[in-house]
């Protein structure tokens, strides 16, 4: 983003995200609350280099009809800018952080009828006009792919052909949430939706100049936001609950894969690390929520684990919820 900071803290604001994509961070949120702390600094006319105490004051007030959740993001992400001031040698105030929101979320997973009927509406879909900007000719290999990979729909839709490897099996995630590489291993039936999927992407007459995406658009180019709009319609016409998501297709991988564990006699907290680094989760935290789900919606499945496990892990605060 080659945005102009306006402000006294202008400069500072550059170069502490110049800093943190260097380490390696995307930091695309960060980068977007900053240039919001730049522009009030702006609009007040703000005159000494560090961050006050009366500027910290003005920025956390709550907002109207803003979640809690956000609100401890934005002082978050000033806290840190100002400890990154005084590390300058810049007096800055740097604010407590408030308490942490608690996360009413509760992700749906799917029912294996539900995923059934999804992937027979996905077939049937039709276009009644030729669009050439439409993604629709994806969606039957794609949602196949969400729901039995688990990844991320944006690392779906940022795979290449190089890196979807159909004759060894697996798909290299390079493009994800977190920064980190990985392999995902793929079945063989999901082999052959694929092959099926690419000898009709490649019939498409604009596939000879198109960009080098595994999922694309009837006019060659990546996928986007019409993916959602086309799993609404399918969603409506499944008659699913207008609650899920596409999202939620990487919740159920999730729960399902639990779930399968238990029932073969796994150990679930010796398998937690395998799915943790399968699914791209900064932490093993973050998959044990999925137990606690696995336990209520399979209570007789995880009959014989200590009740006093569920509990091995903390609570994690910052649960995937999007």
């Amino acid at each position: 983003m080659n945005k102009l900071y306006n402000s006294i803290y202008g400069t500072y604001i550059r170069q502490y995200i110049d800093l943190k994509k260097k380490l390696g961070f995307k930091y695309i949120t960060g980068e977007f609350i900053l240039s919001q702390i730049d522009t009030l600094a702006a609009q007040r006319e703000e005159i000494t280099s560090g961050i006050t105490k009366e500027f910290t004051g003005l920025w956390s007030e709550r907002r109207p009809n803003e979640s809690g959740f956000y609100r401890y993001e934005r002082i978050r992400y000033l806290a840190q800018f100002s400890s990154y001031l005084c590390d300058l040698g810049i007096p800055s105030y740097v604010p407590r952080l408030p308490r942490f929101p608690k996360s009413t979320f509760i992700p749906y997973i799917y029912s294996q009828k539900e995923i059934h009927l999804l992937f027979k509406v996905c077939d049937e879909l039709r276009i009644g006009s030729v669009n050439k900007n439409s993604c629709m000719i994806c969606m039957p290999a794609l949602i196949r792919l969400l729901y039995c990979t688990g990844i991320r729909m944006g690392e779906a839709i940022a795979l290449k052909d190089e890196d979807v490897r159909l004759d060894e099996g697996y798909l290299l995630v390079r493009d994800s949430k977190n920064g980190k590489q990985r392999i995902i291993p793929i079945s063989q039936s999901l082999v052959s939706v694929c092959r099926e999927y690419l000898e009709y992407r490649d019939l498409l007459p604009s596939r000879k100049t198109s960009s080098d995406y595994f999922f694309v658009k009837v006019n060659g180019r990546k996928c986007g936001q019409g993916v959602r709009k086309w799993f609404k319609k399918c969603l409506d016409k499944a008659g699913i609950s207008n609650t899920a998501r596409l999202h939620d297709l990487r919740h159920t991988f999730a729960v399902t894969s639990l779930a399968q564990m238990a029932e073969s006699g796994i150990d679930l907290y010796a398998s937690l690390p395998i799915l943790s680094n399968y699914l791209g989760h900064q932490s093993i935290g973050a998959t044990d929520h999925y137990v606690r789900l696995t336990s209520n919606m399979y209570p007789n499945l995880i009959n014989d684990m200590d009740a006093v496990c569920l509990d091995v892990f903390p609570k994690f605060k910052n649960y995937e919820a999007n």
